[in-house]
């Protein structure tokens, strides 16, 4: 599996994670399933491709205002709970934030 595919499907994870236990829902709502959809269009046209960091690390920020809000509230709420949802998913994303 490629890192984009990696990427995206560890992005889903964490949305939904975050709907289903912050929003009570076990589905996406509209809101957050677009805010999974431009995550990964943002990640399919990533000008560095597979060599690419974690987004957090980027020097491009490619995201706009409020989707970047609303990723990092996910990200931030999501992030400390991967390690028991999804710890593979945590633990590669761990690995590549740390690698340089």
């Amino acid at each position: 599996m490629s890192k984009i595919e990696r990427e995206k499907q560890t992005v889903r994870k964490m949305i939904e994670l975050y709907c289903r236990h912050h929003l009570h829902q076990e589905t996406m709502t509209e809101e957050y399933q677009h805010l999974a959809d431009y995550a990964c269009q943002r990640l399919d046209h990533c000008r560095f491709g597979e060599k690419k960091t974690v987004c957090k690390r980027c020097p491009i920020h490619c995201y706009a205002p409020q989707e970047r809000e609303a990723i990092r509230k996910v990200m931030r709420w999501t992030g400390p709970r991967m390690m028991i949802y999804a710890p593979k998913a945590a633990i590669i994303h761990t690995y590549y934030m740390l690698k340089r």
